[in-house]
């Protein structure tokens, strides 16, 4: 027997009716219900929404960080696989008509910071609106690539969408205990927003400030998972999982070394050789 967990939010202002759907983009008090109980309290600035992943059982969770896959590394792939459909997606609705805009270089770019202890899947796709984060992330069991294809079923290049919504995305709480979206929709004038979750049923969407389109995803890693923060480490991941993606995959930079272009000689009268940083593209 499965258990959906559903909240409720009342906003707190006189003479407004309540919305359950996304609160205005002011500072105001809301309180958020569980089974008619309050659990929370919030007046922070330019919250959209807050409420619970729509879950078909409480014990999601662990059994993400733990059994969903034997093998934790699967997360990054998972994640660039998302970020690849996304990218596919745009190019397909480009050459059906439906996206006017311009393409521009269409790639995935992997980010890590030790410092700061995230890792970060960025593409410049089709990006989310905080509709269609509320139903391709908060609605667990869902595939928006399965939707997708569905919906353009027999047109040429709906089957090369590869990547999953749903519990692939969620793959990422196996390795961090916080995880951020922060999304620019392809629509224009769309408004940027940021989804965050700590792990647990409980999310935030707000509003903020982003130029380009697209989608970021930011895992802040947990000291378990510590080794996920080694360049040495990702790159294997990277090399073993996405060297033949339709995307280009960006991955910080390497060494390259070319003649010198001052012309330097060495002792033997020979070109030197001088070394250089190129993007470093699996």
């Amino acid at each position: 027997m499965t258990t959906a967990i559903k909240t409720k939010i009342q906003v707190l202002k006189p003479e407004v009716p309540r919305n359950d759907n996304l609160l205005q983009s002011i500072k105001t008090k809301c309180h958020i219900f569980h089974n008619g109980i309050p659990i929370a309290l919030t007046s922070k600035k330019n919250i959209m929404k807050t409420g619970n992943i729509n879950v078909q059982t409480e014990n999601i969770f662990p059994i993400i960080k733990k059994f969903l896959y034997s093998d934790h590394e699967i997360f990054l792939r998972e994640l660039v696989s998302n970020a690849v459909d996304a990218s596919q997606k745009l190019k397909f609705l480009s050459s059906n008509g439906e996206y006017k805009g311009e393409l521009g270089d269409l790639q995935v770019e992997v980010l890590l910071d030790e410092k700061k202890k995230t890792i970060t899947i960025k593409d410049n796709g089709i990006g989310m609106t905080a509709e269609e984060i509320d139903k391709y992330i908060n609605q667990i069991a869902f595939s928006g690539a399965e939707e997708f294809v569905k919906k353009y079923e027999g047109k040429e290049g709906a089957e090369q969408i590869i990547g999953h919504f749903g519990l692939g995305f969620y793959s990422a709480f196996m390795v961090a205990d916080k995880v951020q979206i922060k999304t620019l929709s392809r629509h224009e004038g769309s408004q940027a927003i940021q989804w965050e979750s700590n792990g647990d049923p409980e999310y935030t969407i707000t509003e903020i400030d982003k130029a380009d389109r697209g989608t970021e995803i930011v895992l802040h890693i947990t000291k378990e998972s510590k080794e996920f923060l080694e360049k040495e480490r990702i790159s294997g991941i990277l090399n073993k999982y996405c060297k033949f993606l339709p995307v280009s995959i960006l991955f910080g930079t390497k060494t390259e070394y070319i003649d010198s272009p001052e012309g330097e000689k060495d002792d033997d009268g020979k070109l030197k050789r001088v070394a250089i940083e190129v993007p470093n593209f699996v």
